[in-house]
């Protein structure tokens, strides 16, 4: 076991699916100490045995957590100071899907895409940025997508919100750089996670993004997660306002 993030408390959103499961896996394997994130208690329950302190050494915190409501933020912040008393790296992971273009996405739809993935954001740094500001070497992971640099036909409210994470953390990058928190996205191709599955089961190396991949095959979270690792650490300590694209060469083109 390495230590490239010995003694780190981390906070990782949506940590039950499939990037965010790979991150905290990964992050425990480093030596953080991590507060995991998501909206049902048994996945919580699950991960966190996985990863435990018995088997990787650092101490795991799960809370149920819903990643629209400042609330919920509230109580989780409160959460990370009444166990460690402090936080070094914010991972927002927590996302939804939806396909629809902009005829077919009704105004319902398109609020709880926004609400999770750029509001959701966007109140996960307000609620973070006191401790991470203290911690003199704060970082934010937002998870955006190769959907946030390119358009691609279809899934509006979801490129909408991505394209809003990737601007949203180069102006935070800007506002904090002198506190020392340092903000960067990490923007996927296709990986092969829960979302996406079922239409990966359907149309395999034929999905169209597939096919417009240079390495010809979806990714996989555990190919996501070190970029999260890299910006965590304190070896991309220069490196804010940046964009990490993990995509298989998508966005080469």
């Amino acid at each position: 076991m390495s230590s490239r993030l010995h003694n780190k408390v981390a906070l990782i959103t949506g940590a039950t699916g499939g990037i965010g499961s790979a991150t905290a896996e990964l992050f425990a394997r480093e030596g953080a100490h991590l507060v995991v994130t998501d909206t049902a208690p048994q996945p919580l329950a699950e991960l966190e045995t996985r990863i435990g302190r018995g088997r990787h050494g650092g101490e795991v915190v799960t809370a149920v957590h819903d990643v629209a409501s400042a609330q919920a933020w509230d109580d989780v912040l409160t959460t990370v100071r009444e166990r460690f008393g402090r936080l070094d790296v914010l991972v927002n992971v927590a996302g939804v899907v939806d396909w629809s273009g902009v005829e077919a996405t009704d105004e319902l739809t398109w609020n709880r895409v926004i609400d999770v993935n750029q509001k959701g954001t966007w109140l996960g740094m307000r609620a973070a940025m006191p401790l991470l500001r203290a911690s003199g070497r704060g970082s934010v992971i937002n998870t955006s997508s190769v959907m946030g640099l390119i358009g691609g036909g279809g899934a509006a409210a979801y490129t909408a919100s991505k394209g809003a994470v990737r601007l949203l953390s180069k102006t935070a990058a800007v506002e904090y750089a002198r506190d020392n928190v340092r903000v960067n996205s990490v923007h996927p191709g296709v990986i092969a996670t829960p979302m996406i599955q079922d239409i990966l089961d359907e149309e395999g190396d034929q999905q169209p993004d597939i096919v417009r991949t240079p390495m010809a095959r979806a990714g996989r979270a555990d190919e996501i997660a070190p970029a999260m690792l890299f910006l965590a650490s304190d070896e991309s300590s220069f490196v804010t306002g940046s964009e990490i694209v993990v995509d298989g060469g998508l966005t080469a083109h």
